[in-house]
């Protein structure tokens, strides 16, 4: 388990609020900031005071929570610099490939663009966690709002290269529904079978289906799979390019 605590909660409709605490620095950093009440109640709950905003797109959704938060505790808000424009209360703007720290945590910055032409993921390899928003969901991806299915692939791949055993947060519980697409397009995956079933257990516990191994989502998400000959043969686009292969499953997705 990590040093460094992650707790996870409900935000909005199907939103997921996240906070990482440094308890060496005493900071706290709150990735996107979808609903004021739930964040503040979190905090409390933890005894924990914010710092830090980290914001990875500009969708309101993500960022309604800037402007109360900076102006509560003078929470630092760092987000992507093609969207500074777009963001309420951003004070440093990053790009993909930059690391800085936050107190005794270092973070990296992957340029993730296809759901907005300018949204980031952060990887903080002390706690080994990936944050991805909504570029990359369980058994899912973000649909493309502002990029294409070219650049979107691009984006996944750079994701996928991070170590197997990183913990993959995102943005949304989207799963189960996304599991039912994930088993429609690759039946035969048996470690996408017991995934479902998982997921399954989980909601009808009424408890969330994250974080999960991003070796896990490697070998079970199609969208993670638009080059493997498997999952090319089991969707009927057995050969094809990668990025018509990825193209056809967003647009299959979006009916779901």
């Amino acid at each position: 388990m990590s040093e460094y605590p992650i707790r996870q909660f409900p935000c909005r409709e199907t939103n997921i609020g996240l906070l990482l605490h440094d308890p060496q620095a005493g900071n706290t950093i709150a990735i996107d900031a979808p609903e004021e009440g739930p964040i503040l109640d979190a905090l409390e709950r933890e005894g924990w005071r914010l710092t830090h905003i980290l914001t990875t797109h500009h969708h309101g959704d993500h960022v309604a929570a800037n402007a109360a938060l900076k102006a509560r505790f003078g929470a630092e808000v760092i987000g992507p610099e093609a969207e500074r424009d777009r963001i309420p209360g951003i004070d440093r703007g990053v790009r993909g490939g930059d690391r800085f720290e936050v107190g005794s945590l270092g973070v990296e910055v992957i340029d993730t663009p296809g759901h907005t032409a300018g949204h980031v993921a952060y990887f903080v390899p002390g706690a080994n966690a990936l944050f991805a928003a909504d570029a990359l969901f369980s058994l899912g991806c973000g649909r493309l709002f502002e990029g294409d299915a070219a650049t979107m692939w691009e984006s996944l791949q750079r994701l996928r290269a991070l170590p197997d055993e990183t913990l993959l947060y995102c943005g949304h519980e989207y799963t189960a529904t996304n599991a039912r697409f994930a088993v429609d397009v690759d039946p035969g995956n048996l470690l996408l079978q017991e995934r479902v079933k998982e997921v399954e257990a989980l909601r009808v516990r009424g408890e969330g289906t994250l974080p999960v191994a991003l070796g896990r989502e490697k070998r079970t998400n199609p969208f993670l799979r638009a080059d493997d000959p498997e999952l090319q043969a089991a969707f009927g686009m057995a050969g094809e390019d990668p990025v018509a292969v990825f193209a056809a499953l967003r647009e299959k997705r979006n009916g779901y």
